[in-house]
């Protein structure tokens, strides 16, 4: 099954340019969604610690009006639709996106492509959308798990463009204003930053005609996608936020290959063991916590990690530990890799089988690997995953772990930590 989803990737899956957009088109008859996902490439490297959050907010803040399209007429005519268009921003990409039925993508579109292309931009429904993503921005050091997770960004990814969080700090929103969202409008929102990934229903000739009449007619600009430098070795550290919970949270993350390199599939398949491993004794035999994995973050450059949530840090570390070291030093069986590998794949692939998930996992094979068309390789580069190379992998990039701990002090011992140098 998994290898014939990989094949329709190829087989169903054109590319394309309209007007200077570029374009891939999955046509697909299993269902009548159609899910159009638009990149605007860059991501962190597109902004400044001054401006993070700009496009995010540009976007959310079309949903309130567009030049072609009040508040209220655009409202309307999105319930009786019953469509949606979403915004996620990002380390690469900004995705702008729509989730249609195939009857109603056409009515969808021209809303769709009025908000990126004509927003109305009324300084008071900016002023409401700001409020509403700072409310967002400071929520986050009431809940522990977000905390930890944007102090381990902080510290891991300092001097490199992922530092810059997307969504914005609260400075930085709180700074733009209509001016700075249009002047960027203007400057970024052109078709070389675009990518366009269509899957679902609907024929070339469709999507052509739907670009070329809106998209197409935007300044070309002079954007190049680049893949972003690697993520810098470091000495591992810890930061800590001290809170009075029951739990404590900890996350820390290492440098991964860039999403190029051979490593990337192996260090994929590395954390996936980590996590078992782990699970197995920290939760299951030892009852250490409810949520114990090994992350792996799937972008440009790519990054490890370790988290857990316990009561008793220093134990817990000091087991996570010896799991990172046994798979540094062991050789993991042939045939329960081979296993594991297909229990990954299963998981995989049923995480992804929307149509929206389709796109995704084709505009990462694009800009990542340089061609869409390598996403047929997905299957067969997992399975050629051998126990050497999860041991050599562990052994390269599991080190020099930056962790963020949200909880009580007393309880870690910073000796602990730097075991994983």
């Amino acid at each position: 099954m998994l290898l014939a989803v990989a094949m329709a990737i190829t087989t169903m899956t054109s590319s394309f340019e309209v007007e200077g957009v570029r374009v891939i088109l999955r046509e697909s008859t299993a269902n009548n969604v159609v899910a159009a996902n638009l990149y605007l490439l860059g991501g962190s490297r597109q902004v400044t610690a001054a401006n993070a959050g700009i496009e995010p907010l540009l976007l959310e803040v079309s949903d309130r009006g567009t030049k072609e399209y009040p508040k209220t007429t655009l409202r309307r005519k999105m319930s009786r639709l019953g469509s949606e268009i979403e915004t996620a921003a990002s380390d690469d990409w900004t995705m702008f996106g729509i989730r249609a039925t195939k009857e109603v993508f056409d009515s969808t579109w021209a809303i769709f492509a009025d908000r990126l292309m004509r927003p109305a931009l009324d300084p008071a429904e900016v002023e409401l959308v700001k409020s509403q993503l700072l409310s967002g921005i400071r929520q986050r050091r009431d809940d522990p798990d977000a905390l930890a997770e944007y102090l381990a960004d902080s510290i891991a990814f300092t001097g490199h463009p992922y530092g810059i969080p997307v969504t914005g700090t609260e400075a930085s929103v709180s700074a733009i204003d209509v001016k700075a969202l249009r002047d960027y409008h203007t400057g970024q929102i052109v078709k070389s930053r675009m990518l366009l990934v269509v899957v679902g229903n609907v024929d070339r000739a469709r999507v052509e005609r739907l670009v070329r009449g809106s998209l197409g007619t935007l300044p070309r600009g002079n954007y190049a996608w680049t893949s972003p430098p690697r993520l810098p070795e470091r000495e591992a550290a810890v930061v800590v936020e001290r809170r009075q919970l029951p739990t404590n949270y900890i996350l820390g993350y290492f440098s991964g290959p860039l999403a190029n390199s051979e490593d990337y599939q192996a260090l994929r398949i590395a954390t996936s063991v980590l996590t078992g491993r782990m699970f197995a004794e920290i939760r299951t035999r030892q009852n250490l916590t409810y949520d114990v994995h090994a992350p792996f973050l799937d972008r440009a450059a790519s990054a490890g990690g370790l988290y857990v949530s316990t009561a008793s840090p220093d134990t817990t570390l000091k087991l996570m530990h010896a799991a990172v070291r046994e798979l540094q030093e062991g050789l993991l069986d042939r045939e329960g890799l081979k296993r594991l590998e297909q229990q990954f794949l299963t998981e995989y692939f049923l995480d992804n089988e929307t149509n929206g998930a389709q796109a995704d996992f084709l505009a990462r094979a694009e800009l990542y690997r340089g061609d869409y068309r390598s996403a047929e390789n997905f299957v067969n580069e997992l399975k050629s995953v051998t126990p050497e190379a999860v041991r050599r992998v562990a052994r390269k990039y599991m080190k020099g772990i930056r962790f963020a701990y949200v909880g009580d002090p007393s309880k870690l011992r910073r000796d602990v930590i730097m075991r994983f140098r």
